[in-house]
């Protein structure tokens, strides 16, 4: 272990680009948000930035002049933008006249997508890069460490650390029928898959694309370089649009999305919904992009400025899942929560973070508590599972 060396870096620009990716690219479940270039953006483009809360430190294992383990870790001042929810446990600190901000975070900001957060040659370098985390919170005095969404090689990692795990329900489509054996090839085609669902399942889709076809509506997509500067444009204007109209101002700027056409535009899918010759809607989806064979992707953001009925659900389901069907998408990943998805034929499945808590105390109510939540969330999968949208047998 002495070969070893562990060095904090504030800065990705400090980390060479391919050897970072490298390590992405060989685990198991990659996604395109844990590229550097990603990461890049997001804080050169000031969306996640000290300002807003979010301080990166990227931990990082070296041997000699080989990168072995890496991941992005943030002390945070606050819990918006991770989707998994502990404000109960900051009150109940408080409450008690302790500190829970800064805290440390081992995540993708603003990104509730499962896949690699601990990006390691091997299983051995990622156990020494978790001990790595934990001692960097205790030398920080930081109040705790949460991975979130993390991949199973993670998980793994952090069990036998001793962290602390947690689930939470996600929503996703995958193309090929329930019941089917082994590499089922997807559906032939969205009629297809609608063949496969229930009767009112079936009926409640085709009425929802019926009401936006009779509005007039109709849509074009773009992918990669093909996605025009002007699309951008608009989408932005749909994306910050539908922040504000919840009170809230977007968590990310225009820039970072410019920074996403010009250093990975492969990894970007655009609908654009017209009525009249004119744009209304948008819905902006992430593609894998390591390799079509297994592509993957994920519902991300959308807005519109006209109101049309079901608009939201033909912008981002049902286009997107028709193509899918078209282009052999393994899988479409719907994003956190949201019940309302089975009736899309999006299907739960568990998601799972982990944690450490400096207190003793509050780290063993943490763990009496998980322990109570996780019966809840297996229950919850069990209820869920009785509404299948898919036909019986």
């Amino acid at each position: 272990m002495n070969d070893y060396v562990i060095r904090v870096v504030a800065s990705l620009s400090d980390l060479d680009p391919k050897a970072w990716n490298a390590l992405l690219a060989a685990e198991a479940q990659p996604s395109p948000f844990m590229r550097h270039e990603y990461l890049s953006a997001l804080h050169d483009s000031g969306s996640a930035s000290p300002e807003s809360g979010w301080m990166p430190q990227f931990i990082t294992l070296w041997r000699g002049k080989e990168l072995r383990a890496a991941c992005p870790a943030y002390i945070k001042t606050h819990s918006y933008g991770e989707y998994v929810f502990d404000w109960a446990w900051a009150n109940a600190y408080e409450q008690h006249g302790l500190a829970y901000y800064p805290k440390a975070v081992v995540a993708v900001p603003f990104t509730p997508v499962p896949g690699a957060r601990l990006l390691a040659r091997d299983a051995q370098d990622r156990t020494l890069l978790v001990q790595a985390l934990v001692a960097w919170c205790k030398k920080e005095e930081l109040s705790s460490l949460h991975l979130l969404f993390g991949a199973d090689a993670d998980i793994a990692a952090c069990t036998e650390a001793g962290l602390m795990l947690r689930n939470t329900v996600q929503f996703h489509w995958t193309n090929a029928a329930p019941g089917e054996s082994g590499e089922a090839a997807g559906y032939a085609d969205f009629e297809a898959f609608l063949a496969s669902l229930s009767h009112d399942k079936r009926k409640k889709i085709r009425q929802e694309r019926r009401k936006v076809a009779e509005a007039g509506v109709t849509f074009r997509w773009s992918r990669g370089a093909d996605i025009a500067r002007s699309d951008w444009d608009f989408f932005y204007r749909c994306y910050a649009r539908t922040y504000r109209e919840h009170g809230n101002p977007p968590y990310l700027s225009r820039d970072f999305f410019q920074r996403m056409a010009d250093t990975m535009p492969e990894a970007w899918l655009l609908f654009v919904a017209e009525r009249g010759g004119k744009p209304i809607a948008a819905s902006l989806i992430a593609l894998s992009t390591h390799g079509d064979d297994a592509l993957v992707a994920y519902g991300r953001y959308w807005g519109a400025v006209e109101r049309v009925d079901c608009l939201h659900f033909e912008a981002c389901y049902y286009q997107p899942l028709a193509w899918c069907i078209a282009h052999g998408a393994r899988r479409f990943e719907g994003g956190a929560q949201g019940e309302h998805k089975m009736a899309r034929a999006l299907m739960p499945v568990k998601t799972t973070s982990a944690h450490w808590l400096a207190h003793p105390g509050f780290a063993d109510a943490v763990e009496r508590f998980l322990e109570r939540e996780g019966e809840g969330i297996e229950n919850y999968m069990d209820h869920l599972g009785e509404r299948s949208p898919f036909k019986a047998g």
